[in-house]
């Protein structure tokens, strides 16, 4: 019970001598709030984006998304037909058109962008239905939920291009490309994509399956190369660039962490020279004094980003629909152990003062 009891006593020492420095502390934790506020908003605008990226696919739970070759993993260069599907096994398997389109109210004039999949009605991954019923012809569409908080509504016609679709239905809340998600049957994604078509021709981008899935190369035809949904979804177009850029952001900032607690801690420090000389020359050990500033360091770290937390959780709540922004709290709590953990590393650059100090030196003598 040793170790606990002497741990207690540097808490204590370190916690005394915050409330009895609280203007000195103060602007240490103040700017640890800051900083931990920061890396947190950084950390939910990042997840905001990246789910707004990859939401609608993550929602179909495919094993395996199958695209040409020669598209360079990106779902919008891709060019199949409908008939690749059968040079595909797998236990539920489904072709999907893509199509980055705006949508209008009929009659209306202003536009929402929306992401716009083309597949049969009954494929997999076609959600839900939570309002409404599935499509049953080329003139009906299904829609996200969150289409609706700009203005549309269930059985209400819209216009894409020059074409009129009847909403239908309506599924879970749901993005791609940071838009909105539409269904609708394959021949109606065909003529909104690219017009009038030969009536065997039936174009989509993509193959999404489920289970053990293989592929029949045959020779003459498009290759086809298969990837995990994870690599898909690290090809959209600005997915990784935006969060390779964002996450650096607060990687940066986790060493800015430590060169401002350290910077603050040293000249705190400084100024508690002769203490810590009166307090080695009454036989209080180094080593006690080093844990008593880690433990401050500690403290500092603590209450900054609990604050920081409560801070960015109450923004997030009036943040606007249009700002993506997810909390992923265990993202957030291992970035949470990371501030603590680097301000107390911040602590350490204060120890080679506290050890060099003369008891007899600090306390005036000669």
């Amino acid at each position: 019970m040793i170790v606990p009891l002497e741990g207690m006593r540097e808490m204590f020492l370190a916690w005394k001598e915050i409330r009895y420095a609280k203007l000195r502390y103060g602007l240490v934790v103040g700017i640890m709030i800051l900083v931990a506020y920061v890396v947190f908003m950084l950390s939910g605008l990042a997840n905001g984006l990246a789910d707004g990226n990859r939401k609608a696919v993550d929602d179909w739970q495919a094993t395996k998304i199958i695209l040409s070759e020669d598209s360079n993993k990106i779902a919008n260069a891709s060019q199949l037909q409908m008939q690749d599907l059968d040079r595909v096994t797998a236990k539920e398997k489904a072709g999907i058109g893509v199509y980055a389109t705006a949508v209008e109210k009929k009659g209306g004039t202003e536009k929402t962008n929306v992401s716009i999949f083309g597949t049969a009605k009954d494929a997999f991954v076609v959600p839900k239905i939570i309002k409404g019923r599935l499509y049953q012809n080329d003139k009906e569409a299904i829609v996200s939920e969150n289409l609706l908080a700009e203005g549309y509504k269930l059985n209400q016609e819209i216009k894409i291009s020059d074409q009129t679709l009847k909403i239908v239905g309506v599924t879970k809340a749901t993005t791609y490309t940071i838009a909105p998600v539409l269904y609708l049957t394959p021949t109606a994604f065909k003529t909104l994509k690219y017009g009038a078509q030969p009536s065997g021709n039936q174009p989509i981008n993509l193959i999404a399956t489920k289970g053990k899935t293989t592929i029949d190369q045959k020779k003459n035809q498009t290759k086809l190369t298969s990837m995990t949904p994870e690599t898909f979804i690290e090809n959209i177009p600005g997915y990784s660039p935006e969060k390779l850029t964002l996450n650096t952001m607060i990687y940066f900032l986790f060493v800015v962490v430590a060169a401002i607690i350290g910077i603050f801690m040293y000249v705190i420090t400084l100024q508690k020279t002769s203490i810590f000389g009166v307090m080695k020359a009454q036989g209080v050990a180094t080593s006690y004094l080093v844990r008593s500033i880690l433990a401050q360091a500690f403290l500092v770290g603590i209450i900054g980003v609990a604050v920081a937390v409560g801070l960015s959780v109450l923004t997030s709540s009036v943040l606007p629909s249009a700002m993506p922004f997810a909390v992923h709290w265990e993202e957030w709590a291992l970035y949470s152990v990371i501030l603590v953990f680097v301000a107390m590393i911040g602590g350490l650059f204060s120890i080679r003062t506290v050890t060099k100090v003369d008891p007899v030196t600090a306390i005036g003598g000669e």
